[in-house]
């Protein structure tokens, strides 16, 4: 057996050059390349074998652990899970940075492969540096905390260990139904150490998804379910786009008349003014949508993990014998509300379940117009929301109208969190599949600006947009010096309501007056945050890093910048001051935050009580 001395970082980057995947019969290279920040735990270990690769991985600097592991899955997410990037840093603190993108990525199913110095095997120097000493398990180290939010962890403690982990790493990361979050935690001294690996583990290796088809008898079962079923309603999840299956979904529709609402995942899987998309669902859902819901005789859920938020807390599906019929290829996701599971691709799933009810001539029994009537009104709400004033100033939703207009259909815009996520599933007029990126799975705070830099590595032919609120960006902007050092242009787009607006919003619905979520100034007459709102300018801060910038305070001005920002070259932000509160409400919704039993205010006593009451209504599934 012919073999070749290498250390075990130089090893791993060299299997990870040699990862393909296959998918309809189109290979991908797989691992596009490697996203990092050095220190003492992996520079001169995986950052030497970097340095001195003869292989084609990019390297890419990242400015936080966190914002680039989130630039890494939304790259991922952007290229529909078959191309990634990995993540390196140091031991202890740059380590444990990762976590929370970890997270982010395995719940939204993003493959995403992380890769952590870690303390020294040998154990020799002890302790090292930013070493997590656990006096009662000294087997621990900062790296565990990654075990609950991976799909895979090891620990590579000999340079051969590395073999069997890097195939189970590629087996989860390539694994439409397990993909998340994979992380191999590396020893100071194991990167650099040698190890005669045999040649052939470096051959370039395909790693085939096949589009894996229903069983007989399961497809059967669900179109049984289907015919009998006169008002059906297909919840479309992210499993529509990742598996491309937008044409198929539309098929299927347009055959038996079934409309389509959307989750934050599947929104784009059909373009908004498809006379079936009924738009979003749940929490942040239009009103055709929901009353569409409430009236189902069954919820024909594709891809969709069936999130708090989309069932609006289990209470959005009112019909007294509504059934669901789950069509996933996790089984995890397939066994959720009671459902009957289809366990297959999505667009294999929608093809052969178009084919058997086409068989049996089946039309749902939605009355003629009633679906378009629906649709009408809802579209009527968006144009009045798009173009209404606020006497105090620059409303959000009328923002938002005028960034709809003007960016075309081709743009991608990004987001993750606040009030702008739900005014974007229920208003945002998707042209179509991967226009709107969303990360709503953990609504993670930050992940706009590294997102958005993702999607722009993942796709530079398009104008890259990230919305974010005044509080997700002060809390996570790194990546755009990244992008800026990389000539990958997004455009940012800036909301400035004064603080946390959203959760605001949500402490006053639940009978607080609002409690430590603005950005005020601390009061000497009160000695809490009810002084003035603090003056930043985020213009001139992202100008100070190397970013073009305006400030645009009224519809007229936005157009403009909106109009300036398209023709910079670099990276772009466009501050946007709005009044507080101008987000869109619930329609015919609900979502269970937990509200107390006990208080000394009596509005929060009347909304806990309101809270018992719609959550004895509805059914435990």
């Amino acid at each position: 057996m012919s073999t070749i001395r290498l250390t075990m970082a130089q090893a791993l980057l060299r299997f990870l050059d040699a990862q393909y995947v296959s998918r309809d019969g189109r290979e991908t290279k797989f691992v596009r390349g490697v996203m990092g920040i050095f220190g003492h735990g992996n520079v001169t270990g995986l950052g030497e074998a970097l340095e001195r690769s003869s292989g084609s991985l990019t390297f890419i600097q990242g400015k936080n652990e966190q914002g680039m592991v989130h630039a890494a899955a939304a790259f991922a997410k952007q290229r529909n899970r078959m191309e990634i990037f990995a993540c390196t840093s140091s031991i202890g603190p740059g380590a444990l940075n990762m976590v929370t993108a970890a997270a982010t990525a395995t719940v939204n199913r993003i493959p995403v492969l992380l890769l952590p110095g870690d303390n020294f095997a040998t154990r020799q120097p002890d302790p090292v540096l930013q070493q997590l000493e656990v006096a009662g398990d000294y087997t621990v180290s900062a790296n565990d905390p990654f075990k609950p939010v991976s799909k895979y962890w090891d620990r590579i403690e000999r340079p051969e260990q590395l073999m069997p982990a890097l195939l189970q790493a590629m087996r989860v990361l390539t694994d439409p139904a397990e993909t998340g979050a994979v992380t191999l935690a590396l020893p100071q001294d194991v990167q650099a150490e040698a190890y005669d690996y045999p040649l052939s583990f470096f051959d370039k290796r395909v790693h085939y998804i096949d589009r894996r088809p229903p069983a007989p008898e399961a497809l059967r079962r669900a179109a049984e379910l289907v015919q009998s079923a006169r008002r059906p309603l297909i919840v479309a999840g992210g499993g529509v786009l990742y598996a491309e299956a937008a044409e198929e979904l539309k098929a299927l529709a347009g055959a038996f008349g079934i409309p389509v609402a959307e989750t934050q995942a599947g929104k784009g899987a059909l373009p908004w003014d498809h006379p079936l998309n009924a738009g979003a669902i749940g929490v942040t859902g239009s009103l055709a949508a929901n009353r569409l819901a409430q009236e189902a005789d069954l919820v024909i859920g594709v891809g969709t993990r069936y999130s708090d938020f989309t069932t609006a807390s289990k209470s959005a599906f009112r019909h007294p014998g509504v059934r669901f019929l789950n069509l996933n290829v996790s089984a995890f996701d397939g066994a959720k509300l009671s459902g009957t599971p289809l366990l297959a691709d999505a667009r294999e799933g929608l093809r052969l379940l178009r084919e058997a009810l086409q068989e049996s001539g089946y039309a749902s029994g939605y009355a003629p117009g009633e679906i378009a009537a629906r649709k009408a009104e809802w579209d009527a709400e968006v144009n009045r929301l798009y173009t209404a004033e606020h006497e105090a100033g620059f409303a959000q939703t009328r923002a938002l109208g005028v960034i709809n207009a003007a960016v075309g259909p081709e743009a991608v815009i990004v987001c993750a969190a606040g009030s702008l996520p739900g005014d974007l599933h229920r208003l945002w007029r998707a042209a179509g599949p991967k226009t709107y990126h969303m990360e709503y799975g953990f609504s993670c705070m930050g992940y706009e600006v590294s997102g958005a830099f993702g999607a722009a590595l993942a796709d530079p032919r398009r104008d890259v947009y990230a919305l974010v609120g005044d509080g997700s960006y002060l809390m996570l902007h790194s990546e755009l010096l990244t992008s800026l050092q990389e000539g990958r242009k997004i455009t940012v787009l800036l909301f400035d309501n004064h603080g946390f607006q959203c959760i605001h919003n949500l402490q006053r619905e639940h009978g607080s007056d609002g409690f430590g979520n603005e950005f005020r100034r601390r009061s000497q007459e009160t000695s809490r945050l009810t002084g003035a709102y603090l003056p930043i300018d985020f213009a001139a801060h992202a100008r100070a890093l190397g970013a073009k910038a305006y400030k645009a305070s009224t519809p007229e001005e936005l157009e403009e910048a909106l109009r300036l920002a398209k023709e910079e070259s670099i990276t772009t932000l466009i501050e946007i001051p709005v009044v507080p509160g101008t987000n869109t409400g619930g329609y015919e919704s609900w979502w269970n935050v937990g509200v107390p039993e006990v208080s000394v205010s009596g509005k929060v006593l009347e909304a806990h009580r309101g809270m018992k009451s719609r959550i004895e209504a509805v059914t435990v599934r």
